[in-house]
């Protein structure tokens, strides 16, 4: 089994009111840092990569 690794953005500081990510090679999870057992969001590296091409902006 694989072990996931959850990272902050480094402009999230010490705030707990941010989203996180962690990174496997079949997806890209997202999970809100308030809620660590609650919803994840599984997404696609390539869908990943489109959603962070349109935030960057």
């Amino acid at each position: 089994m694989q072990t996931i690794r959850w990272q902050k953005s480094t402009y999230s500081g010490d705030s707990s009111n941010c989203v996180e990510t962690a990174t496997t090679p079949a997806v890209v999870l997202v999970r809100d840092s308030k809620d660590a057992a609650g919803p994840r969001l599984a997404l696609s590296p390539a869908s990943w990569a489109a959603f962070l091409t349109h935030v960057a902006k």
